[in-house]
């Protein structure tokens, strides 16, 4: 398993701090949208900042990268059908970052759905997914649509049990309280809610989750199962026949979800 590092920005974002399996000194960042509190990181604990990988373009996720690369010369990999603020190279669906050196390697997945040009890296047991994948919830379809992103869970979904989750945002108990509201048979959710909200209480961090849990607890990978789907619709208000019918309503359902 990998070592990783949260570090958290703004208000609920996290960046993750990689630490190279041959080198534990030696880190990659995932999505530095801010450099204050990595370059704090790095200093505070000795680290070496020595690749950044980015998986979509929204400021949050990019709005450190230049200052970071140029002041510790990192290389930069990231979406090769999205603008970025820096030179980047460019990556797409089934490459492969092989940091030899460092002892990492990580597959690439295009997964569109928030973005469209977004990326999620795959490598050791990890999963490093930006705004695609939360826990107990999805992001929200800025450029992608419907279609795409249930294809996009779907294909995560696929990923073993044991995979560990790493995503951009702490919305795990808002992500939970909708749950339980769109799918109010499931115990677990019952559970995670109880859990997560004491967690929280004590400003712990909920993340990172894995995908067996994910499978269990979140209505955005849930919308075959026949509970889920007669939640959806009470909330339409009609039949829905179809996966994809039920993923966007229930997507919907979220966005306005208080």
């Amino acid at each position: 398993m990998l070592q990783v590092s949260p570090v958290r920005a703004f208000a609920d974002n996290y960046i993750w701090l990689v630490h190279a399996p041959r080198d534990a000194r030696s880190v990659v960042a995932v999505d530095p949208g801010d450099a204050r509190p990595v370059e704090a990181e790095l200093q505070s604990r000795g680290l070496a900042l020595r690749a950044i990988l980015i998986t979509h373009h929204h400021p949050d996720h990019v709005g450190g990268v230049r200052e970071l690369a140029e002041r510790h010369g990192a290389g930069v990999w990231g979406p090769a059908r999205e603008s970025l603020p820096v030179d980047a190279r460019p990556l797409d669906d089934g490459d492969a970052i092989t940091l030899e050196d460092l002892g990492l390697e990580f597959s690439v997945m295009a997964v569109p759905g928030h973005t469209l040009g977004h990326l999620a890296y795959a490598g050791h047991g990890a999963l490093f997914c930006g705004d695609t994948l939360f826990s107990a919830g999805c992001g929200r379809l800025f450029e992608g649509t419907a279609e795409q992103m249930l294809n996009t869970l779907e294909r995560l979904a696929a990923l073993p049990d044991e995979t560990q989750v790493y995503c951009a945002h702490e919305y795990t108990l808002s992500n939970l309280r909708f749950a339980a509201a769109a799918d109010p048979g499931n115990a677990e959710v019952a559970a995670a809610l109880a859990a997560v909200t004491a967690a929280r209480a004590r400003d712990e961090s909920t993340v990172p989750t894995t995908l067996g849990r994910e499978r269990r607890i979140n209505p955005f990978l849930r919308c075959r199962e026949p509970g889920l789907r007669a939640s959806a619709e009470r909330y339409a208000g009609r039949s829905l026949t179809t996966p994809l019918e039920v993923f966007a309503t229930v997507r919907a359902w979220k966005d306005g979800f208080r």
